[in-house]
């Protein structure tokens, strides 16, 4: 999805409707901010198909620009805080939330951090090899990339539901990937596929109906 703006903005049609179906499925509002991953990520591939335009020159530099700053503040500045908190939100087992609790601490200090950094120093965005690089002097370093990776998979593997540790699993891989093929459009392809590997919350959501808790104030 992140090879030109078409591919951007129908992934991100596909991804809208994955998520209000996934929402649907909510019993809880603990269960919101998880259910609606795929819908965020929708919005975020929408972003990038307006970096496109802006790439390809039918919109002004400006507008590009613009949206790659906003595309970067969701994928580094604000998903690696999103991510374990919206899977410890959804945790019922006190034991495994307290287990959560450092990537939950990770993911805010780092957002922090990242933010900062974006703010601080100049952001470059360019096409290469059919990609979007996303380049920051703080955000794009190897040990914040490392901490990235724990951030947002990490408390996946806390999980007390089968289907999220098989998410953990698959968006570890897929970043390690990322990281050793195409390290230079990182962000761009690791939001692209974990886009993809979203749609598997509307199957964790549909097939651990009975498995969530209606009240999680009375879940052990």
């Amino acid at each position: 999805m992140c090879f030109s703006a078409t591919a951007n903005f129908v992934g991100s049609g596909v991804l809208a409707t994955i998520g209000v179906a996934t929402l649907s499925e909510v019993r809880h509002r603990r269960e919101l901010l998880f259910a609606a991953m795929p819908c965020l990520f929708a919005l975020h591939q929408f972003t990038e198909g307006i970096v496109w335009l802006g790439l390809d020159h039918k919109l002004g530099p400006t507008v590009a620009h613009g949206a790659g700053a906003a595309y970067m503040l969701y994928a580094q500045g604000i998903l690696p805080f999103l991510l374990p908190l919206s899977v410890f939100l959804i945790e019922p087992t006190p034991r495994r939330r307290r287990r959560m609790l450092g990537f939950v601490a990770l993911g805010m200090l780092l957002a922090v951090y990242i933010l900062w950094g974006l703010i601080a120093y100049p952001l470059e965005v360019f096409a290469e090899a059919h990609g979007v690089v996303y380049r920051n002097a703080i955000t794009t370093t190897t040990p914040v990339a490392m901490l990235y990776v724990a951030a947002t998979c990490g408390a996946l593997f806390f999980s007390g539901f089968r289907g999220l540790v098989l998410l953990g699993s698959v968006n570890l891989a897929g970043l390690i990937v990322v990281m050793l093929v195409r390290r230079y459009e990182f962000t761009s392809i690791w939001c692209a596929y974990a886009a993809v590997v979203s749609v598997l919350i509307f199957f964790f959501f549909r097939q651990s109906r009975s498995e969530r808790p209606a009240n999680y104030t009375l879940a052990s």
